[in-house]
């Protein structure tokens, strides 16, 4: 008689251990080995179709193998859906990319593409998928989840190369001199309060921190508008947490703050200051009251001041944004920004392997909007303009040095 339940123990011990060959051929020596009645002992006791025992029994008498390293013959196998539904992938490839194939009437054509979406719109067009299917078929097909980056800067100005290296000859020349050269510009505005920071941080698990589902700026808290000072030669940074407007007034009102608490000490002998700017915003080229603010802090100061502004267009190629405000942002990823004295310990204890250390003060000064520089204060400015782009680079020296 034979044993069918020491066949199955036998089977739960090894069937984690063989492949579906080598279970197969197993099972074939067990029905030789039981003699008459083993083909069906062996097929209760391991739960193996007839088929397959046939089949095991086929490769043993014939020492059949499908060669060194296969489970299967070549060809062997269920086909694939590529395979049985010849036109799948071209289905889904015209779903995923409709303006491309020719068909801006793709019923996905204004719809988020998730694979689970795909799986039912070609469901519906006889296709037997799954949405786990779908997003095998796609990486077999080169596709990826992927972001928007940012690339296209809009019209390049032709002179924008050479005003780049017009600003890396200044820069290198200011720095040899021992005097400071500086990057500058405003910070994304920010809301004051417990709204959601994009980012993550390390939480005990299952207790994120709550915020407001609505990003709505609250009156009582209001908004903070950050304004940095880069030191192209030192890798400081200065930060000016304004509270009401980003104007011209504040941009310069930051640099004078930064010259007397940083600046000053470590340039005690500096005769001008370099400044790199954006040519937008409140430090644009074309801001009257951005330059007149300079004359006045040249005034106050004796400093030469020599400005250099950006190609329209390449705000993010400049300094502060990737030496400065990067580190900022991933400092404080993830943190809800609850007051104005929170942002500025968070920017203060920004720190980086290279060395980049970070001053912030809150600016509770008001800077109204709509300030009105006049002609006759325009005609003021001591502003020499360079012979190259004297739009973008020029030269303002305090009236004092007046002869």
């Amino acid at each position: 008689m034979i044993d069918t339940k020491a066949i199955c123990q036998r089977y739960s011990v090894i069937k984690g251990l063989l492949d579906e060959r080598a279970r197969r051929l197993w099972a074939a020596a067990e029905v030789q080995a039981a003699g008459r009645g083993g083909f069906a002992a062996v097929r209760r006791a391991t739960g193996m179709s007839s088929k397959t025992l046939a089949r095991g029994l086929r490769d043993v008498e014939a020492k059949d193998s499908p060669g060194p390293g296969r489970i299967r013959r070549p060809g062997g196998g269920r086909k694939s859906a590529k395979a049985l539904e010849p036109g799948l992938v071209a289905a889904l490839e015209h779903l995923v990319e409709p303006v491309t194939r020719g068909d801006p009437d793709s019923p996905l054509r204004w719809t988020c593409k998730s694979t689970r979406r795909l799986a039912t719109e070609l469901q519906g067009q006889g296709y037997h998928v799954s949405h786990t299917l779908a997003a095998q078929l796609l990486h077999e097909a080169g596709y990826s989840l992927q972001g928007n980056r940012k690339v296209r800067e809009g019209t390049s100005h032709p002179d924008r190369n050479a005003q780049f290296e017009h600003i890396n000859r200044q820069v290198t020349r200011q720095l040899r001199r021992g005097d400071p050269a500086i990057s500058v510009d405003t910070k994304k505005k920010e809301l004051v309060g417990d709204f959601k920071n994009g980012g993550r941080q390390w939480r005990p698990r299952g207790q994120p921190e709550e915020v407001r589902v609505h990003d709505f700026l609250d009156p009582a808290l209001g908004k903070a508008i950050p304004y940095g000072v880069y030191d192209l030669g030192r890798n400081l940074g200065w930060v000016s947490v304004g509270m009401t407007s980003d104007t011209a007034s504040f941009a310069v009102a930051t640099i004078r703050r930064w010259w007397r608490r940083m600046g000053k000490p470590l340039y005690p002998r500096a005769r001008s200051l370099l400044v790199t700017a954006d040519s937008g915003g409140s430090n644009g080229a074309r801001v009257r009251l951005w330059k007149w603010e300079l004359q006045r802090f040249a005034d106050e100061t004796g400093l030469s001041l020599r400005v250099c502004h950006l190609p329209p267009g390449t705000s993010k190629w400049n300094k502060i944004e990737h030496r400065l405000f990067s580190f900022i942002t991933q400092n404080w990823r993830g943190r809800p920004l609850l007051t104005h004295a929170t942002i500025v310990n968070l920017i203060a204890a920004t720190r980086t392997n290279a060395g980049l250390k970070v001053r912030c003060e809150l600016d509770r000064q008001d800077y109204p909007r709509d300030v009105k520089v006049t002609d006759d204060q325009m005609q003021a400015i001591h502003l020499e303009p360079d012979p190259f782009h004297g739009d973008w680079n020029y030269t303002i020296r305090p009236n004092l040095r007046r002869e």
